[in-house]
């Protein structure tokens, strides 16, 4: 049987524009704690690393200092889940899909092409997050920031799912919108698609990418290079 093509999908950005729903957990944990609310492009440069990473990013450009020592370990957990609690509650009321995404994964599935999702994102919240905007059920293996005892830019977050999948390295490509996604797959030694405009602070000439893409629209003809 000949060898299926697999794509993994980093989430938030990639395939979903989530920072409007971020944006509105990450005020509401910040205002309870009394530190400054941050406004949705300011988040799209936080995303990429979890709650925990997020948070303390956003802390840090304020304190100037690391997550850990602005706050004791309980109340850095306390906020965490106050931030995972809110945000599950209120997960898709803003989020939309990135541009294109629902045409081109009817043509992966139609071309028989393995799709898996590796998020930094809690595994759970990235399950219901798919299933609610409509996409979960294109994928065959959904991996999340605690899925694993490791997470993205760990390249065996995506090997590990291309394994489970019964995939191949030589048959696989990464499409993410971040240095934490391109990163990962040069390290896993597959192609990484990288979307403009992306949850990163860095500049796209600064992070490593194989393409470049505005959005899905007519991502095809880069995928079928390599099928």
């Amino acid at each position: 049987m000949k060898q299926k093509f697999t794509i993994l999908f980093d989430l938030d950005g990639t395939l979903v524009d989530t920072a409007p729903d971020l944006m509105k957990a990450h005020n509401y944990v910040m205002n309870k704690f009394g530190y400054p609310t941050k406004s949705t492009e300011e988040i799209r440069n936080l995303v990429g690393q979890g709650a925990g990473a997020m948070l303390g990013r956003s802390i840090w450009g304020q304190a100037k200092k690391e997550f850990g020592k602005v706050q004791d370990e309980k109340i850095k957990k306390e906020m965490i889940k106050d931030f995972v609690d809110f945000y599950g509650k209120n997960i898709v009321n803003e989020s939309t899909l990135i541009n294109g995404v629902k045409d081109f994964l009817n043509w992966s599935k139609k071309n028989d092409i393995s799709m898996g999702v590796c998020t930094n994102k809690q595994e759970h919240l990235a399950v219901d997050l798919l299933k609610k905007i409509g996409i979960y059920d294109y994928f065959e293996y959904v991996a999340g920031h605690n899925t694993f005892d490791y997470c993205k830019p760990d390249p065996r977050h995506l090997t590990s799912v291309i394994e489970i999948l019964d995939g191949d390295l030589k048959k696989s490509l990464m499409i993410g919108d971040s240095e934490t996604d391109a990163n990962a797959a040069k390290e896993a030694g597959i192609p990484i698609i990288l979307l403009e405009d992306g949850y990163t602070e860095k500049n796209t000439s600064d992070i490593y990418h194989n393409h470049l893409i505005k959005d899905f629209i007519g991502i095809e003809k880069i995928i079928l290079r390599y099928l």
